[in-house]
């Protein structure tokens, strides 16, 4: 198996310019804020932690391709780094830590079909990061050096389960409330903790289940490779592995066939 090491490696320097510039301007008060033609918000920080990490990977990694939230792609290869600078831009803009930078490597095998082989969550808000490379097993800390594995829960029953979401509206929207509805009544617990951090804590296994029924490659690619190398399962809510389909369902395994069952519902 290839080593992605030193890809880990430069995934760390580009989440530390990126929170450093992120940082800097959350919670200021003349933070500027647009509105994208799709309706979403974007701020200087989403623009200025992109082009930190496009001008960064051209200097390093020259021959990859990249994709962004903000710039959209440039390159072609084999290799493609996918990037969200700032996943949770509407807590960042009303000054709720809950956001990070997601960056995330693919590979393109000889069947055609991309691997994640490297994705790294950092939300220095939070203090948090956690990364993954294929075959390295996930991790949280501060740093490589200081690190801790982190791996899926062992929950089996849906009643025990914990399950963690973002929103009701996208449900509604897409018919499928009454299954996400049913799904909420089965679990022990419900939490709309949101965006990146239901993804991480299935990883770390303080939640079994989670899943969001709307959502773009960036907002994927990395929660997809630290969620399966912590033993856990990253599917589209119609049973395709990994960031496909628009949408995401993100279990411990053991659950994976009920949630879908559910979240399939219309």
């Amino acid at each position: 198996m290839p080593d992605y090491l030193d890809d880990l490696r430069l995934a760390h320097v580009l989440a530390d310019a990126a929170d450093a510039a992120t940082m800097e301007r959350f919670k200021a008060l003349d933070l500027k804020v647009e509105t994208k033609p799709d309706l979403t918000p974007v701020t200087e920080a989403d623009r200025a932690a992109e082009e930190l990490i496009r001008g960064a990977l051209r200097r390093a990694r020259p021959r990859d391709s990249v994709l962004g939230e903000e710039f959209g792609g440039e390159g072609a290869g084999p290799r493609r780094w996918i990037v969200d600078p700032i996943d949770g831009t509407k807590n960042y803009v009303r000054g709720v830590p809950v956001w990070a930078t997601l960056i995330a490597l693919v590979v393109r095998g000889e069947s055609g079909e991309d691997e994640g082989v490297v994705g790294l969550v950092s939300a220095p808000a939070l203090g948090r990061r956690w990364w993954a490379s294929k075959g390295g097993g996930a991790w949280t800390g501060r740093s490589l050096s200081s690190a801790a594995p982190i791996r899926v829960s062992g929950v089996s029953r849906l009643e025990d389960a914990s399950f963690a979401y973002s929103s009701l509206s996208g449900w509604e929207e897409q018919g499928r409330l009454d299954g996400f509805l049913d799904l909420t009544r089965a679990v022990w617990r419900t939490r709309g903790y949101g965006d990146f951090w239901p993804y991480m804590m299935v990883a770390e296994g303080s939640v079994d289940i989670c899943a969001e029924p709307e959502l773009s490659l960036w907002d994927m690619a990395a929660n997809w490779v630290i969620v399966e190398e912590a033993g856990g399962t990253f599917t589209s809510l119609e049973g395709e592995r990994g960031p496909v389909g628009g949408n995401a369902a993100a279990s411990n395994g053991l659950l994976h066939g009920e949630l879908l069952a559910h979240l399939r519902a219309r």
